[in-house]
């Protein structure tokens, strides 16, 4: 049976008919808003358009939902440039951490590299510390 809803056939639904309701965790992104918008006007009759509050109205959820885009990736930016300044301000510093084992180790930061986009310290020779893990500055 094919799907002849349009929404249906913009987020991938097929019909079913059981009763059981789920929910999903995933939110509409922007491409997915604009499938939706242009699936719902090329349904529409040409004699009776969309009404122009809806319209101003959809338009303003989608410059919205942008804007909001717009600032999770610069927060994101952000709280890695954040991470990135700490973690150099602490080169020459002698500071204290856990190693792996969960003992304090104590040296001073040599450099600073980076691991999956997080920085990580070098410490008195041994690589690959997280900021995290350092208990004490000095």
């Amino acid at each position: 049976m094919a799907s002849t809803n349009p929404v249906n056939d913009v987020f991938g639904f097929t019909p079913t008919t059981s009763t059981s309701k789920t929910s999903s965790t995933n939110g509409i992104g922007k491409d997915t808003f604009m499938k939706l918008l242009v699936a719902q006007m090329s349904q529409q009759n040409p004699l009776e358009p969309t009404d122009d509050k809806e319209m101003i109205a959809q338009m303003t959820q989608f410059s919205m939902l942008e804007q909001m885009t717009n600032m999770a990736t610069s927060s994101a930016a952000n709280a890695t440039s954040g991470q990135v300044s700490q973690a150099v301000a602490l080169i020459g510093h002698d500071v204290s951490y856990m190693d792996a084992d969960g003992a304090t180790q104590t040296g001073s930061v040599e450099r600073v590299g980076f691991k999956n986009g997080a920085p990580v310290l070098t410490i008195g020779g041994v690589s690959e510390i997280a900021p995290s893990q350092i208990t004490e500055v000095r």
